[in-house]
């Protein structure tokens, strides 16, 4: 059987259904703009269906269900919010996001949604913006991006292109789709996280021994001396987290994450483009990190920064999450996790 949007609307003689993400866990639906998710365990059902071939149609029959329910019940899967904690909407971010030099769209990495609205605001904003449209994330390290050009010029197979690039263990379901939608489009997709080997001799020696590593290496970092302010909040909670382990080594070592995604980002923007930027919310929230260390090298860049939490209930935005971003994404807390880290 084949599970698709045109069995879908074709069962329903309806178009309700704009878009279906699915993996191993879960499916993603998305209705009239709205967004509903169902947990289904896909393996069993299709074992289902190998026992009881005459039920071919149940999976879809089963989605127009539980799309009736989801209309009824009106429980959305999340809440856009603007910095005060205002109700907002996705065609009000979708209109900001138009005007925005460089978007900063504050992920957590495990959560489904997050990702799918990635997905949806770079479609939606490749309509309109096209070949002036960037993109980039802090999923991708710098000494990747000769592989990465290649991948997406068609040099390389994916098999290569996994075997040569550092991917996270979620990049199927979570960046696979981002990287595909930059090799249809042609796109450029940059590549802007320091390589790890140099943010770990920071925390473990010391950000003086950046000075030592090999000229050609220092390419895929920011220009040092690198700025740094310990007094910002994301930096000054890191520390205190740490209950003072470590130093500044610890603080500092997330400053050469933001600074050298600042620095590629600027080296790939020029006036006119829109880049738009896939990060751990942490690496822009309270428009600290990515953003201080952008506005350090030119104050008019108009960046629009979107965060994310997760809340018990998501029908009023916490006190703690005001101020987050420009917008700020609700979810539940119970989706099922697409990353699972170290």
């Amino acid at each position: 059987m084949k599970i698709s949007i045109a069995n879908i609307k074709k069962a329903a003689g309806l178009s309700i259904a704009k878009r279906m993400n699915v993996n191993k866990k879960h499916i993603v639906l998305t209705l009239q703009g709205s967004i509903s998710v169902f947990h289904i365990n896909i393996v069993n059902f299709k074992l289902f269906l190998i026992k009881n071939p005459t039920m071919k149609n149940t999976f879809i029959l089963l989605c127009l269900l539980l799309t009736t329910v989801a209309f009824k019940s009106d429980k959305p899967a999340y809440r856009l919010y603007t910095s005060d904690g205002t109700r907002s909407d996705y065609t009000e971010l979708l209109k900001k996001a138009q005007d925005a030099d460089i978007i900063l769209f504050g992920e957590l990495h495990d959560n489904p949604i997050c990702h799918w609205l990635q997905l949806e605001l770079t479609r939606d904003l490749l309509e309109t913006r096209k070949d002036k449209l960037v993109l980039g994330a802090e999923m991708f390290e710098a000494d990747d991006q000769i592989a990465l050009n290649e991948y997406l010029a068609g040099k390389l197979s994916e098999k290569t292109f996994k075997d040569e690039v550092k991917l996270w263990s979620n990049y199927k379901t979570d960046y696979k789709p981002l990287i595909e939608t930059a090799k249809t489009n042609k796109l450029r997709f940059i590549a802007t996280n320091i390589p790890r080997r140099y943010a770990n001799l920071v925390y473990n020696k010391g950000i003086e021994k950046l000075d030592s590593i090999e000229t050609e290496a220092k390419k895929w970092i920011c220009p040092l001396p690198m700025k740094y302010n310990g007094n910002l909040r994301c930096y000054k909670e890191i520390f205190e987290s740490a209950g003072g382990h470590g130093g500044e080594n610890l603080p500092k070592s997330q400053a050469i994450k933001d600074a050298t995604m600042a620095h590629f980002i600027l080296k790939n923007w020029s006036k006119g483009q829109l880049f738009i930027h896939y990060n751990g919310t942490y690496h822009s929230n309270y428009h600290e990190g990515i953003e201080w260390y952008l506005k350090q090298q030119n104050q008019n860049l108009k960046v629009l920064t979107i965060s994310s939490v997760e809340q018990e209930g998501i029908d009023t935005l916490s006190t703690d999450a005001k101020g987050l971003g420009d917008f700020i994404i609700c979810t539940p807390g119970y989706f099922e996790q697409s990353f699972k880290s170290d």
